[in-house]
């Protein structure tokens, strides 16, 4: 793998930002747009619009792109009547989901219903390879009618195929604070657990942990490196693994409105280390990105989506 495919939304007013869209690159740190800025598959049903977009590549050579079913474009003022509390308990139960073999060609997009009528909105879903159990855990942060649709958890569903799912389970709640965003990666045997705190503190936070559902435990370098921001606008963490073997991570921006939002990258020698150092002036983007996703690809699939 020597090329990377950045799946993210555009923060727009009109409904084609709630869209998916594609960027790549070559080397991590330099970016294009893919279809001349515009969207690559459109949301048809649900809410007609998606964003918080992952995308996976399984064993058997297949892409899924997951997203949460929502657009703020279509619906906030109206169906949700101008609430963010209104979207996080009566919204999507599902998840919009598009199949792939060569990241060209999709499929219709499907949609995923993962939750019961305890759930609210399923938001932000991340998907990992859990290979001690030969399965994908698919995770998303959620009210809940547990705690009285008070602060969000993190849930989770297993599945093999991404036809069938396992009934949801918790997978972590943070005793002062809702949690969302959850991205996880497994390094040297060790998981780490990027989430999004909405409170002490307000922003990202990184954790680790043995096993992938089992206990997490802060690192703290990370928060104190997060605490250099001085802003808590900061959401949707995703993270990848650079061509050098250190990491990238990208935390979305949502400080101010219009320009200035969006990803902003950070790197740091080791996950474990957690010293993400932002590094703004190694990078360039033809626009600001949205909550998405970043996958390794090879500069054969590179290829392949750019002439497409």
């Amino acid at each position: 793998m020597n090329a990377y495919l950045f799946v993210h939304f555009k923060e727009k007013s009109t409904p084609d930002g709630e869209q998916v869209y594609f960027a790549v690159s070559t080397d991590g740190f330099n970016w294009e747009q893919v279809n001349g800025g515009e969207p690559v598959l459109w949301s048809v049903k649900g809410d007609k619009g998606v964003r918080d977009h992952t995308i996976v590549r399984t064993k058997n050579g297949k892409f899924y792109i997951l997203a949460t079913d929502l657009s703020l474009a279509n619906g906030f003022d109206t169906k949700y009547k101008g609430s963010w509390i209104n979207v996080g308990t009566e919204g999507s139960k599902h998840l919009s989901m598009w199949e792939s073999d060569d990241l060209v060609n999709w499929s219709e997009q499907k949609m995923i219903e993962l939750g019961d009528e305890d759930f609210g909105c399923i938001w932000a879903p991340d998907v990992i390879y859990e290979s001690k159990n030969d399965d994908y855990v698919i995770h998303w942060s959620s009210s809940h009618a547990s705690n009285n649709y008070g602060n969000k958890a993190i849930f989770y569903t297993r599945t093999k195929d991404f036809q069938s799912f396992t009934k949801p389970q918790i997978l972590c709640r943070k005793d002062d604070s809702g949690i969302i965003d959850s991205a996880i990666y497994e390094e040297d045997g060790m998981f780490y657990r990027f989430l999004k705190s909405e409170a002490n503190p307000t922003g990202i936070i990184l954790e680790k942990g043995k096993t992938l559902t089992g206990a997490y435990s802060r690192i703290e370098a990370f928060d104190e490196e997060m605490a250099k921001l001085g802003h808590p606008a900061y959401e949707a963490p995703t993270a990848f693994k650079l061509a050098d073997g250190r990491w990238c991570l990208m935390i979305d921006f949502f400080g101010v409105q219009g320009e200035g939002q969006g990803y902003v990258p950070f790197i740091a020698n080791s996950i474990d280390s957690g010293k993400f150092i932002r590094s703004d002036e190694s990078f360039s983007f033809p626009y600001r990105f949205k909550h998405g996703t970043v996958l390794s690809i090879t500069m054969e699939e590179y290829s392949r989506i750019k002439q497409k």
